[in-house]
């Protein structure tokens, strides 16, 4: 008696899981069909996703990852490779990878490895020999040969936006924007600028500075004024404090939001006012900068944009059928704001 019911209580805490073939007929279709809603396959009638969806819903059905596994040699899984733990930043990157992953259907393992680019890429190819992972998607720096290179048993795509320092590169180190910001200032008849960088061992700090002095040579706005800084608000106050008082620049373009704080303290120490006698720039629309007085015009990076454009390429890879993803528009957005105006007379 004591071991029957021991083994009908196991039963009830594993209730059977409800089949594709259930899932089919609670919803008026095929199995073939509900085959397609999972795959989210694009060009079903909408009126058939929405039961579809109404009875997966009701028979709480989850696909047999293992099975489908062992009868299509596709696991549904993908690697995600991390920078370093300690150092990983913006969240936003990973929550683009998720999302996209999921559209088609896939889960995401992410993993972090310690090392040189040799020693992840040694991890990449024996998880992508294991059989466990369709795909790598790699968000940290791997050696250059590892690009384009597929294993027999899983793709790998290479899209590593940040080094083992969580230090920009790529596509996040370009320094376009400010070619831009420096146009606009000039038209609203600023003459005379100057640059407050990041540290200089960054890419992107590097690319913001080059940018910088490039437009206003190009623009024959004078010479371009740079103080070397260290993405803090103190080098911002400091390179404000530093200014003459004859011949200063009337429009400061700041390599990120901190320093630029920093700018608008130094320029209030100094009685200057924002942007009657000084315009100020930042980068990275950090939240306060909407709540500053005056509020910072600054440039908005898009890391859920770049976490999925590098899955869309994987899956992509994947699943040629599917075609190349569209563009999601521009990864660096200027955001005007009510510390830039005319330049004083």
């Amino acid at each position: 008696m004591t071991n029957q019911g021991s083994t009908q209580d196991q039963g009830a805490a594993a209730p059977r899981r409800s089949t594709i073939w259930e899932v089919a007929k609670a919803a008026g279709v095929s199995h073939q069909t509900v085959s397609r809603y999972l795959r989210n396959d694009t060009k079903m009638r909408p009126e058939t996703i929405e039961r579809i969806s109404r009875a997966v819903a009701e028979l709480d059905y989850r696909p047999n990852l293992a099975a489908r596994s062992m009868r299509t040699r596709r696991s549904g899984r993908i690697a995600v490779l991390l920078p370093g733990v300690g150092s990983y930043g913006p969240p936003q990157i990973l929550g683009g990878v998720m999302e996209v992953a999921h559209e088609h259907g896939y889960t995401i393992e992410a993993f972090s490895v310690e090392g040189t680019p040799v020693d992840r890429f040694e991890r990449v190819l024996e998880l992508s020999d294991s059989g466990q992972v369709e795909g790598v998607l790699a968000l940290a720096p791997l050696p250059p040969e590892s690009e384009h290179r597929f294993p027999d048993r899983a793709a790998i795509v290479v899209s590593a936006d940040y080094d083992d320092r969580f230090r920009a590169v790529g596509e996040l180190a370009d320094g376009s924007p400010v070619a831009e910001i420096v146009e606009r200032l000039a038209e609203l008849g600023h003459r005379r600028f100057l640059h407050v960088t990041g540290e200089l061992d960054y890419a992107s700090a590097r690319g913001r500075r080059d940018v910088f002095v490039a437009t206003v040579e190009r623009l024959g706005l004078g010479p371009a004024l740079v103080h070397e800084g260290d993405w803090t608000p103190d080098a911002g106050r400091e390179a404000v404090l530093a200014l003459p008082d004859e011949g200063r620049p009337t429009a400061i373009i700041a390599g990120n939001d901190a320093s630029a704080a920093g700018v608008v303290q130094g320029a209030r120490e100094r009685g200057w006012s924002i942007p009657g006698d000084l315009s100020v720039t930042g980068w990275n629309n950090h939240l306060l900068g909407a709540y500053l007085a005056p509020t910072l015009t600054t440039v908005q990076v898009d890391h859920h944009r770049l976490g999925r454009a590098a899955m869309s390429r994987l899956v992509a890879t994947l699943r040629p059928e599917l075609g190349a993803a569209p563009s999601e528009g521009p990864l660096n957005t200027i955001i005007w704001r009510d510390s830039t105006g005319p330049a004083s007379q």
